[in-house]
């Protein structure tokens, strides 16, 4: 164990941890182009190194890529990496008024943090964690998204209908496709590339990239408003550490775990994490306007995820992530076998994971923090000059994930979609929160009646499961009676304003 660590703190080791975590950074931070594509991309580099060094470079690469989503996420509202989605709701609004450093600075910290807190779960209880998320049936799984979905009302904003109405519209856009149970083809309407469904980087990348693209095109002419960079609040005082101790706990709690959870995702846990912040906020009316709470959660969930998911894949070889399974292919490319065997076969390689996972979190930290003042200047660049390059990047990473003019199509669609719904007043996060958890929700339905031959009830006599499906309708209740109170109150005032 000691040896596997301490081999982390080699130059050559070292220099590959430093290349990973700035190219993660860079492609992270670029709409359109994601870490697991930069992996993918240098995978066949690594066929000459040796398995330590080629698992060193590519572990850098997942933790950089990861964080430097926040960059343009904060700055410009475009989110470089899908799991920076949930961090723009309130990452941009901060930076907008004024304090784009203190913004950037929140989500950093909260990257190492939440990290860290990962970190020490794969260090210390990677294989019991392993075996508890194993345990879960699929019911479980199906109750835990139930319960997420619900929550979609809880980021619109306060309008609980508008919130689940966007949520359900995103889950409808998961459809069309081949039945992850039957293998049966649906909704495709004879359009041969709707077969595969539609992909989650052109989707999210035109929800938030494109219409976003477009609505700054409407206001070409209008010079960009300088954000000031102000190192003034950028690192967490003591103070911030005290108020948002819990949110952290908590955030990189969540994050942890839905890294475990095979096939879940960053995304969902920045999602979930979020949620849970805003049931917990004294202030919840700030949620989507700046919070800096929203902030936290967002990004000590999104990088604990990180670590969560390479818990699975190192102790059982089972992928968390897209991203792990391309990583779950390095292993096999240089003959080694993720899963319980690798801890006795080649001990060296999996404390050399956790060794890499932990000096690339400060270089990651570091690298941030040191280049903060160049990321701000991104969003003073004159939108003639910014939004081509960025739609650029954005077609090419979109047409890259599988060289075909269909996802680039999807993505320009989406970009309208998105554009009309935010102009009639739709909050985007409840269909990105509906688009991700639809998938998981259908599938792990599908697979526990299938264990059960159609039988549902074990969804309502297995007590997580009920659990979970009551949280999920006292939030719905709660979420619903409180519009309605804001909305009777509202009225009121309109009453009395225009009362004689």
């Amino acid at each position: 164990m000691i040896d596997g660590i301490l081999g982390t703190f080699t130059l050559f080791q070292l220099t590959f941890i430093l290349v990973g975590v700035f190219s993660g950074i860079v492609v992270g931070a670029i709409p359109g182009l994601t870490g697991s594509m930069l992996i993918a991309l240098t995978l066949p580099l690594t066929f000459h190194m040796s398995a330590l060094h080629a698992t060193t470079l590519l572990i850098a690469m997942y933790v950089g890529s990861i964080t430097g989503g926040l960059i343009t996420a904060t700055l410009l509202r475009m989110p470089g990496s899908p799991a920076a989605v949930m961090t723009t709701l309130d990452g941009y609004p901060l930076a907008k008024s004024g304090q784009p450093g203190r913004a950037l600075g929140l989500g950093i910290t909260a990257s190492f943090i939440g990290s860290l807190f990962a970190w020490i779960a794969l260090a210390t209880i990677s294989e019991p964690l392993s075996e508890l998320a194993v345990k879960l049936t699929p019911f479980n799984y199906f109750a835990l998204v139930m319960m997420a979905i619900v929550l979609i009302a809880s980021v619109a904003g306060g309008d609980v209908i508008k919130g689940l109405v966007t949520g359900f519209l995103g889950m409808l856009v998961t459809f069309p496709g081949i039945d992850p149970s039957g293998g049966v083809v649906r909704l495709t309407f004879g359009t041969a590339d709707l077969i595969g469904g539609f992909k989650l980087l052109p989707v999210l990348i035109g929800i938030f990239a494109v219409s976003q693209i477009f609505a700054d095109a409407l206001n070409m002419r209008s010079k960009p408003e300088p954000l000031e960079f102000s190192g003034r609040g950028m690192f967490m005082s003591l103070r911030d550490m005290k108020v948002q101790a819990v949110n952290l706990v908590r955030s990189s709690l969540v994050g942890t775990f839905i890294g475990i959870l095979p096939g879940v995702g960053a995304s969902v846990g920045s999602a979930l994490s979020y949620l849970f912040a805003r049931l917990g906020s004294k202030t919840p009316e700030k949620f989507g306007k700046g919070s800096e709470e929203g902030i936290v959660a967002s990004e000590a969930a999104n990088n604990a995820t990180v670590g969560g998911a390479l818990i699975p894949l190192i102790a059982l070889g089972i992928p968390g992530s897209v991203t792990d399974a391309i990583l779950i292919g390095a292993l096999t490319i240089h003959s080694l076998q993720p899963g319980p065997l690798l801890f006795s076969t080649n001990p060296e390689i999996v404390w050399n994971v956790i060794g890499v996972y932990f000096v690339a979190t400060f270089v990651m930290f570091t690298l941030m923090l040191g280049l903060i003042r160049f990321y701000v200047r991104i969003s003073v660049i004159p939108k003639s000059y910014l939004l081509p390059v960025i739609t650029v990047c954005c077609v090419v990473g979109v047409y890259s994930l599988n060289n075909t003019m269909f996802d680039v199509w999807t993505m320009l669609g989406f970009g309208v979609i998105g554009f009309l719904l935010e102009r009639a007043g739709f909050n985007l996060g409840p269909f990105v929160i509906g688009y991700v958890l639809a998938k998981v929700a259908e599938a792990k339905l599908r697979q526990g009646l299938m264990f059960t031959d159609g039988d549902i009830t074990p969804l309502f006599t297995d007590p997580l499961s009920v659990a979970m499906l009551l949280i999920a309708l006292l939030l719905l209740v709660w979420s619903l009676s409180v519009e309605r109170r804001r909305t009777r109150s509202a009225t009121v005032k309109v009453n009395e304003s225009t009362g004689p």
